[in-house]
């Protein structure tokens, strides 16, 4: 699948459920249970390849694991690839090209705050003007991580829309907050699932067409391992 019919199933088909990868082994036992697509979680990763979440990673390593990752599967990958890792925009466009990956995800905080909306909408179009329609932008609003309110996730959403995001991902938005950011910012919208519930059937109800776990999946087998040791003893 090319970043154009990746694009295209965000518009129609059933909604994009999509179990996040954290390696190439996860990655294709994702790819084998049907997924269309692989996204990565940059959360597991990093604590896979040794670092915790926050843009820790150094930006070659997180590249280097998302290039394995596409090699191991026959779908499309697309990349969470947090704040950009502090690459200039142009840089971050043609290195994750590089990759092969036909995607990215962009979140607008850093440092534990929300970034300035104009200036990560001036990123998100330069990474659309380097790499045209190569890459299918995913731009993560993380209003709700902020204790901020629904019109303000609306108006940054709108803005990255205009900026050159395919897809607005309104991270940890309220459940009965989503039918009206679905309405208010337009396009299709990215919902955040968990094992443990909001499912995927309830995002989709509330209006998203593009469903993804973050790290929880990655955290509820890591809770299951710690589960599983104490049985594994004599």
């Amino acid at each position: 699948m090319t970043a154009a019919a990746f694009r295209a199933r965000h518009h129609a088909g059933p909604p994009l459920v999509l179990p996040n990868a954290w390696d190439p082994v996860s990655a294709q036992i994702i790819a084998a249970g049907g997924a269309p697509a692989i996204a990565t979680s940059s959360g597991a990763m990093a604590r896979v390849l040794g670092y915790d979440d926050g843009q820790l990673t150094p930006p070659a390593e997180m590249l280097s694991a998302v290039a394995r990752m596409v090699r191991a599967v026959d779908v499309p990958v697309t990349a969470d690839m947090e704040a950009g890792y502090g690459l200039s925009a142009k840089e971050f466009a043609e290195r994750l090209l590089e990759t092969g990956a036909v995607g990215c995800n962009l979140e607008d905080s850093l440092d534990g705050g929300l970034v300035d909306p104009a200036l990560f909408a001036d990123y998100l179009a330069e990474v659309r003007a380097t790499a045209g329609a190569d890459l299918v932008i995913n731009a993560r609003v993380d209003t709700f991580l902020m204790q901020g309110t629904p019109a303000d996730a609306v108006a940054r959403g709108r803005l990255y829309r205009r900026a050159g995001a395919d897809c607005i991902y309104p991270i940890f938005a309220p459940l009965d907050v989503l039918p009206e950011l679905v309405a208010e910012i337009g396009g299709p919208i990215n919902a955040h699932a968990k094992p443990t519930g909001p499912t995927a059937a309830d995002l989709i109800t509330a209006g998203a067409h593009r469903i993804t776990y973050g790290t929880s999946v990655h955290q509820h087998l890591m809770d299951s391992l710690q589960t599983l040791l104490p049985t594994l003893h004599p």
